[in-house]
């Protein structure tokens, strides 16, 4: 292990380099304009997989973007590991509260700054980096390897999912390890052993045929505007409880012995109040805010639409808005389930003399797995190695929704490994990735998968 720890460590300057490089490809898989950019990406993390000593390694097409593959599979009696990561990121938006370029990636006072950086292109390079280490200095990897990372995640993962489970085969595993999560908190590194899922939605309400004049029709009839700001504000109470029926129908209870164990994590108020420059933490009433966001549902308006956006002033009524919508589902709920209530309850208090018209962008499954297995014992393990801290094992508020269907399909463990912070600004500007998160996860990686091969 001291000798790939140094291979590590001599290659530092090289990771980063490459990394930089990496990050400068603007892989926004949402974005039809940049699927040349995408498809550079998944070419890039190709050529450094097949560097690394893999076989088998090729891009694959999807019927979207395509999906990288890699395997080293010459571990006869040991464990099969996936891989899984993504080499796409979100949208840049605000582009205007960027420091520095999200495109242009920088280092700064020990971080590296850029779009993708946390998620998820350096936390999946950790892994390529680790085995690459492996490899070279041993000629071969303690455990049978197969690595999937593919280039839509971050829009939804519409082909990933149905590629899965018609490749169950190819992608056939013992666990899957996956770079893709943040940390609880800076001094509470974690690895997650639960998932929300998502379900992802869009409300067009339709009034005029055309744009009027706010004086001329004025008082006459109903403001597609107004009618969006009366169904969000119908959406939840001001405790926080989300107003639609049936939405907490199939929730799981908190037990009493979840919540003492989220309590012993500790309570981050203070420092997500820090971060974020708010003054005041605001949920459902009746939970603290971790049990609200690892234990139960939740409900968030993510874009509004419509009308006159424009410098000055245009005295209009618009023909139409809208708005874009997530909720985060805990275990039992299900995405197209939860759709079909929020769709029927906003029909229902939809103001009169406008129309709703709804769209489902996608979902994903919430995931919980037991934690007293090898896969995350030997995880934890290599994490108190290289950090010097035992992980604590915790739930996370967010998706990654291609997890459920390897559980399902693949009916693999996964291992969720991560070396995010929850000041990374992820999905945000100025997103950034800790270089010592960076180098320490590419070691941990390592030993990790050395761990794995005890088996």
């Amino acid at each position: 292990m001291e000798r790939v720890l140094g291979f590590i460590r001599d290659n530092r300057e090289r990771h980063l380099a490459e990394l930089m490089d990496l990050l400068r490809i603007q892989s926004i898989s949402a974005d039809s304009t940049k699927n040349g950019e995408t498809r550079r990406a998944g070419e890039f993390v190709e050529q450094v997989m097949k560097r690394a000593g893999m076989e088998n390694v090729r891009l694959i097409e999807t019927g979207g973007h395509p999906v990288v593959y890699g395997d080293w599979l010459h571990a006869p009696g040991k464990p099969t590991i996936l891989v899984y990561g993504h080499y796409d990121v979100q949208p840049v938006d605000p582009l205007s509260e960027w420091n520095n370029p999200p495109f242009e990636p920088t280092v700064k006072d020990g971080k590296l700054f850029g779009r993708g950086t946390s998620d998820d292109k350096a936390q999946v390079m950790t892994h390529l980096y680790a085995l690459e280490a492996l490899m070279k200095i041993d000629g071969k990897l303690p455990c049978n390897v197969k690595f999937f990372i593919e280039g839509e995640e971050e829009s939804g993962s519409a082909h990933t999912a149905p590629f899965v489970v018609e490749n169950r085969e190819m992608l056939a595993c013992d666990a899957v390890a996956i770079s893709d999560t943040a940390w609880y908190s800076r001094d509470v590194p974690t690895i997650v052993y639960a998932l929300r899922g998502l379900s992802y939605m869009e409300f067009k309400v339709k009034g005029p045929v055309r744009d009027l004049h706010s004086g001329s029709y004025g008082g006459m009839i109903t403001n597609p505007l107004n009618a969006v700001a009366r169904i969000i504000s119908k959406l939840q109470d001001e405790d926080g409880k989300v107003l639609v029926p049936g939405f907490y129908d199939d929730v799981v209870p908190l037990t009493d012995e979840e919540r003492r164990e989220f309590a012993a994590v500790g309570d981050p108020d203070a420092e997500i109040m820090a971060d974020t420059g708010i003054p005041a933490m605001w949920g459902e009433k009746g939970y603290t805010t971790m049990e609200r966001n690892w234990g139960r549902p939740s409900l968030d308006v993510n874009g509004i639409f419509g009308g006159f956006q424009g410098e000055g002033g245009k005295t209009v009524i618009p023909s139409f808005g809208g708005f874009k919508m997530s909720t985060r589902l805990v275990p039992n709920q299900k995405p197209e389930k939860i759709f079909a209530l929020v769709e029927q309850y906003i029909r229902s208090i939809c103001p009169p003399g406008v129309t709703v018209e709804s769209k489902y962008h996608h979902g994903g499954e919430p995931v919980m797995v037991p934690t007293d297995n090898f896969f995350i014992e030997s995880a934890r393990a290599a994490f108190e190695e290289v950090f010097g801290k035992r992980p604590a094992l915790v739930r996370e508020g967010a998706s990654i929704p291609i997890t459920a269907t390897f559980v399902q399909e693949l009916e693999a463990a996964p291992v969720l490994i991560g070396y995010g912070l929850p000041d990374d600004h992820i999905h945000s500007p100025n997103e950034k990735m800790d270089l010592e998160n960076f180098y320490k996860g590419i070691e941990t990686n390592a030993l990790m998968y050395l761990r794995f091969g005890s088996r």
